[in-house]
């Protein structure tokens, strides 16, 4: 009899590969590989490289489901692979300077109120 793990490592998987290149731009691929594959294997799989050259140039950030990954992570069926670009920005310091732009009374949960209302309210 045949054990489970045989069972699953020979099953096609379906994987889906993300990646943003630029803000509100996003580029996804879902692919169909075959067997146990790794996340390197399906990176050259999808081409990614050749529509997309610098990233191999540098360190490639990659998460599977948001949870950071590696190259060699060995893929699961209905795995989401996002490939993630450098912040321009830290988020503390964007937010820091959008409240400097917009000023305290309009920034802020409290910064639209109902005219006649308490303060905080």
């Amino acid at each position: 009899m045949a054990s489970t793990d045989s069972i699953y490592s020979c099953a096609p998987l379906k994987i889906t590969l993300v990646y943003s290149p630029a803000p509100r731009v996003l580029r996804e691929w879902v692919l169909t590989l075959p067997g146990t594959m790794t996340v390197a294997q399906a990176l050259a799989a999808c081409r990614i490289f050749q529509d997309f050259p610098e990233l191999q140039m540098g360190n490639l950030q990659l998460g599977i489901w948001g949870r950071k990954s590696s190259l060699n992570h060995l893929l699961h069926d209905l795995d989401r692979i996002e490939i993630y670009r450098p912040l321009r920005v830290e988020p503390k310091v964007a937010r820091r300077e959008r409240f400097n732009r917009q000023g305290a009374k309009s920034a802020g949960l409290f910064a639209t109120k109902r005219p006649g209302a308490k303060s905080g309210y």
